[in-house]
């Protein structure tokens, strides 16, 4: 029987551990291969695997890739190796998760493999890359531009900067997706004294681009009886921005550290009265989409980026005065509060639900999948393999210039655009 045949390269791998484009990637190869799929994820291996493993994880085929380099290096070998062996496999079509290390997708267009590639946000802006590591990452978005077959971007104001460099006809506009969070229990609050408390979260890399010591400093500009829950890994010790985050804080401020357990974050976002989110640079932010999904009342930093994927029913600020004065309303009004996150809930209904998030993914490969590239072949027989067949029994582990339409052009333009 023919199989429609994709491979998802550009993560650490699967089961999730690391981030949004993980869980991503195993949302939509799970999703994929219940609808008849042959998926293959690329994995990266530990330092210490001597040869490419390969095996079968939930009906989907993970080709695991060693490395001989840890950080940045060993990622990028992960990536040439990876893209080597896609061209060696030859399948149908190919999805590239990020544009990083998109000068060797050139490789993939030499050798006639149809590749999309989901452009993630702005990379080169953010603070936190050295001057080279920017430099590095707007040439790769330039290659990633001109080499996929398609481009994916996850915001509409993503999509207006994309086609500064391609036509538009390429690009096709997909949000990320999160799951709605129900009726959990308070139980696992206990542990961080917040039964019966008011309180509401950041959940954010403590980096002076996520605006996280304006919202620290914002909450504790006065007494509010509730508590905010800045979750993240503080370094005290060797971080300067760290330090004045901590410094910054009152007493109501709680620094639990990174919170891996997702019962507990379910739990922690579903009972928060609401979710403060000072993300400046990126497209479709999987924390916020997340928030969305808890309903919680959101406040974000006003950029183009948090305003679209909100909606109206959020407050946003642009300076510590404004966010305090946000805190101040809702904390003080039950009536506001409660309908910011009816809005929430509305917002991450109509545009956020993984179901629609992924059919919307499907319906684009399908359209870019080359029927005569289609192989009559099983999940069985694409691993007949024995020299790379393994039981790995994985753990799940815990300035552009002024024609750029983001710092040009208003969020109305680019809605209507969309």
């Amino acid at each position: 029987m023919s199989v429609k045949q994709l491979s998802i390269i550009g993560t650490r791998g699967i089961p999730a551990s690391h981030g949004g484009f993980e869980t991503f990637a195993e949302r939509l190869a799970l999703y994929l291969v219940q609808r008849g799929w042959h998926v293959t994820v690329y994995c990266q291996g530990a330092t210490d695997q001597i040869e490419t493993m390969e095996d079968i994880w939930r009906g989907v085929h993970r080709i695991v890739i060693p490395v001989s380099r840890s950080g940045a290096l060993g990622t990028m070998e992960f990536d040439w190796k990876s893209v080597k062996d896609v061209v060696r496999q030859r399948p149908a079509l190919v999805l590239t998760l990020g544009y990083n290390t998109a000068a060797f997708c050139t490789y993939l267009r030499w050798n006639g493999i149809t590749n999309l590639i989901n452009m993630d946000g702005l990379e080169w802006r953010r603070e936190k890359w050295k001057f080279h590591e920017r430099i590095w990452l707007w040439i790769n978005e330039r290659i990633g531009c001109w080499t996929g077959n398609h481009l994916i971007a996850d915001h509409p104001a993503i999509a207006a900067h994309l086609a500064t460099r391609v036509k538009r006809s390429k690009i096709t506009t997909i949000p990320y997706g999160a799951d709605a969070v129900g009726d959990v229990a308070r139980d696992p609050l206990k542990a961080l004294g917040l039964e019966g408390m008011r309180y509401g979260i950041v959940i954010a890399r403590p980096e002076p681009e996520n605006s996280v010591l304006e919202i620290v400093t914002a909450f504790s500009r006065r007494v509010r009886n509730a508590k905010l829950v800045v979750l993240g890994k503080y370094d005290s010790n060797s971080n300067a921005y760290h330090r004045q985050v901590l410094a910054a804080a009152s007493d109501e401020v709680l620094f639990p550290g990174a919170i891996y357990d997702q019962a507990f974050l379910r739990a922690l976002r579903r009972h928060a009265e609401f979710y403060l989110h000072g993300h400046r640079v990126g497209g479709t932010n999987p924390s916020l989409v997340e928030a969305l999904g808890a309903g919680n009342a959101v406040i974000a930093h006003d950029n183009v980026f948090n305003r679209w994927v909100a909606g109206p029913g959020a407050r946003f600020f642009a300076f510590e005065a404004e966010c305090d004065i946000h805190i101040s309303a809702l904390l003080g009004d039950p009536d506001t509060a409660r309908a910011m996150s009816q809005a929430s809930t509305q917002r991450f209904e109509g545009a956020f639900r993984w179901r629609s998030v992924l059919a919307q993914y499907e319906a684009l490969l399908d359209r870019h999948l080359n029927d005569s590239a289609r192989v009559p072949t099983s999940v069985s027989e694409a691993l007949d393999k024995p020299e790379r067949v393994r039981n790995l029994a994985p753990k799940a582990q815990h300035n552009e210039a002024t024609d750029d339409p983001i710092n040009a052009r208003s969020l109305r333009e680019l809605e209507e655009e969309k």
